[in-house]
């Protein structure tokens, strides 16, 4: 077996483990469901594209399919402690706060290519205000284009507590082929960005207005 396919093992074995201690060591502290397209997105690649509210965000991917999956993560979390053994361990991809490394775009789409999924989460940070998204930076929806993978959006309204039952919303996996083969302008990124975008707020809708619904119906 080559190294690459050995190391490829040793994280398909590692996520494994994980998604083996969720139901028993996580679930039952942080509750939550998932709601939406629920199967298994096993059959090629994809990018999980989602806004960000609690470090517990990486779970909903993680247990939406049986592939290891490649975090993008600011390169801060590498740098000490338990999250650099973590983010390690995961094979996570270190990027600039700003969201501008070449490198990492680079890693992701060699990702990609091999037939692994990667996460990403535009806005950059946890969003701590009272706004729905943080300005989002770019480079999800150039990944997606350049290497020809759909996009599965994610959304959650309030970020998972303690004992508190949180929901997440799975949309449709879409791709944008209009632009594929094509070389990228700025301005054709720029309305990728504003399509990806877009998405991500009609879904946040849609989970308000299940929740809503949900609401009324214990009343």
């Amino acid at each position: 077996m080559s190294k690459e396919k050995q190391k490829l093992s040793k994280l398909y074995k590692w996520f494994r483990t994980l998604r083996r201690a969720e139901p028993i060591f996580y679930r039952p502290f942080f509750p939550y469901k998932m709601l939406g397209v629920t199967k298994p997105f096993d059959d090629r690649s994809y990018i999980f594209v989602g806004n960000h509210l609690s470090i517990l965000d990486v779970v909903f991917p993680a247990v939406s399919t049986h592939r290891p999956l490649h975090y993008m993560a600011k390169k801060s979390l590498f740098e000490k402690g338990l999250m650099k053994k973590f983010v390690t361990k995961c094979e996570c991809i270190p990027v600039n706060r700003d969201g501008s490394d070449v490198r990492a775009v680079m890693l992701a789409m060699k990702y990609l290519k091999e037939g692994e999924h990667v996460v990403i989460f535009p806005e950059g940070t946890r969003n701590k205000s009272e706004d729905r998204f943080l300005p989002f930076k770019s480079g999800a929806a150039a990944i997606a284009v350049k290497t020809q993978t759909p996009i599965v959006p994610m959304v959650q309204i309030k970020k998972i507590r303690f004992l508190k039952r949180a929901h997440v919303l799975f949309g449709e996996p879409f791709e944008f082929t209009e632009f594929y083969g094509k070389r990228l302008t700025e301005e054709d990124v720029l309305v990728c960005d504003e399509i990806l975008k877009q998405k991500l707020s009609d879904l946040y809708d849609r989970l308000v207005e299940i929740r809503t619904k949900k609401g009324k119906k214990k009343k």
